[in-house]
Order: C-alpha cells, then sequence, then structure tokens
C-alpha cells in the first residue's frame, strides 16, 4: 500500500511539474488528417515534385494519454533528380500539449540522419535528452535542464495553433527557444498579416501568415511560412519553405477531421 501511495504522488508531481508547460488545446482534435502536394522552384518554375500528410490521434506514451501527430514528406522520381526528400517527423504531446517527444528521420540529398528528444518535468523544470544519429552513423547523447519550457518544431506547431491572433498586429513576435537531437536554439513565429490562399483541393482560404525563424549565427533565418486558416483550427493551408538546396511550396490538398467548422472559405 506504502509503495502505491509513493507511485501515485511521484506521478501527480510529474503531472504539476508539466503543467507549467501545459497550454489548453482548441484547434483540433483526434482523427485530424491533412494532405498537401510539394512544389519546388527550379529555374523559375514550379514543379510538382511530391506530397506530404499530416496525422493527429490520441494516443499514449509510455502509458500516459497522449496526442501523437506524424509529418511524413516524401518526394517523386522528378525530385530525385534534384534533391532526394523523405522526412518523416514525429512527436507526441500531453493532453495539455505539453511536450513528451520528438523523432526527426531525415533523408536529404545525400545525407541521412535521425534527432531524439525526450521531455520530463523534475521538480517545476523542463529536462530533455538529446539524441542524435549523424550521417556518419554516430549516435551521440546528451542531456539538459531548463528553467523555461523549450519545444521541437512539431510540438510548438501543434501548441501554436491554439493561439489567440485576434489582437494581434503585423509584426507581432513570440519568442521560444527550439531543441533538437543536438541542439538549443532561439526561435519565433512572426506575424505578417492576412491573404487570400487557393489551396489544392478547389477551394480558397482566408489565411493569417506567420514566419518561423531560428537563430543561427547570432542572425535570425527565415525557416517556413505558414498560412493558416483564419479560423479557430489554424489550419496549415500552404507552406512556403525556404531549404538549403532551393525554396519549395506545399498547398493543402485534403482535409478530413477537424474540430471547428471551417469558416476561412471563401469560396
Amino acid at each position: 500500500m506504502r509503495k502505491l501511495f509513493i507511485v501515485m504522488v511521484m506521478c501527480l508531481m510529474g503531472i504539476s511539474a508539466s503543467a507549467q508547460c501545459s497550454f489548453r488545446n482548441t484547434a483540433f482534435k483526434s482523427g485530424e488528417y491533412l494532405s498537401y502536394n510539394l512544389y519546388f522552384n527550379w529555374k523559375f518554375v514550379w514543379i510538382k515534385v511530391g506530397t506530404a500528410s499530416m496525422n493527429t490521434v490520441q494516443s499514449n506514451f509510455r502509458g500516459r494519454p497522449s496526442y501523437r501527430c506524424s509529418l511524413i514528406t516524401r518526394g517523386n522520381s522528378k525530385a530525385d533528380h534534384f534533391f532526394v526528400l523523405r522526412d518523416t517527423l514525429l512527436c507526441y504531446s500531453s493532453l495539455d500539449l505539453a511536450p513528451v517527444y520528438y523523432h526527426k528521420g531525415a533523408h536529404e540529398g545525400d545525407r541521412y540522419y535521425t534527432d531524439e528528444v525526450f521531455y520530463t518535468y523534475p521538480e517545476g523544470r523542463c529536462h530533455v535528452r538529446q539524441h542524435q544519429i549523424t550521417s556518419k552513423g554516430e549516435s551521440l547523447w546528451q542531456q539538459h535542464t531548463y528553467n523555461e519550457c523549450v519545444f521541437d518544431m512539431l510540438n510548438i506547431f501543434l501548441r501554436a495553433r491554439s493561439f489567440n491572433p485576434s489582437n494581434w498586429k503585423k509584426g507581432y513576435v513570440v519568442n521560444f527557444d527550439i531543441v533538437d537531437g543536438d541542439s538549443k536554439n532561439p526561435a519565433m513565429l512572426k506575424y505578417n498579416g492576412k491573404k487570400i490562399i487557393k489551396a489544392d483541393n478547389g477551394h480558397s482560404y482566408r489565411t493569417l501568415q506567420v514566419s518561423y525563424l531560428e537563430k543561427e549565427n547570432g542572425k535570425y533565418q527565415r525557416i517556413v511560412d505558414f498560412f493558416i486558416s483564419d479560423d479557430a483550427n489554424h489550419i496549415p493551408i500552404r507552406l512556403d519553405m525556404f531549404l538549403r538546396f532551393g525554396s519549395a511550396k506545399a498547398y493543402m490538398s485534403g482535409l478530413k477531421g477537424a474540430r471547428n467548422p471551417i469558416e476561412a472559405m471563401v469560396k
């Protein structure tokens, strides 16, 4: 009985500690599925080079109820002439959106590497174990404890969908720290205004343009521009990606399982 009590107290301490990094989810539900067409800019011409999909379901991670989100990008044979793109991103977050786990397996050009991040919340702090398997096959581990919350690229995306932008003005910035398999860097989301975007499902949507930037060598670099639906779902309708080997775009081609009415669709 005493052992059971100790286990229960430890579980409650873990839940309390992770609460500092939690956030209310208003944007998605289990079963949401988004699909995209990928385009690459080649000599000023946009060429369709593959597909992407994002799927979010309620699952379990190490015995605790969690959201599981996967993002898979696959280039086709056309893309392989320019670059090889085979990325799989996976994350788990608690049901109140505290990061729990992150994994990225990336085959980009002639490089293949794997990133992992494991999150725990001892004594009200954020502890991360970071793991990277390099393109040379090296397995590298490190761990750090921070007073502030840190996020990976996919967990911050889930969290940001529930932000309330109603009072944002152009230029508004949200700052945070981003982690991957071997580093922690300052990052930000920057609001750039509204725009109507036509998706590849034949419909047009009112969107909010939000840029994701990471700080490298003392300067912020733009990584992705998200055009998210201007409604409670904040679904990415288009993504503009600024890659090492060029620029690419992803247009939404399909949508299933939205949590809220699609009020941003204009036609």
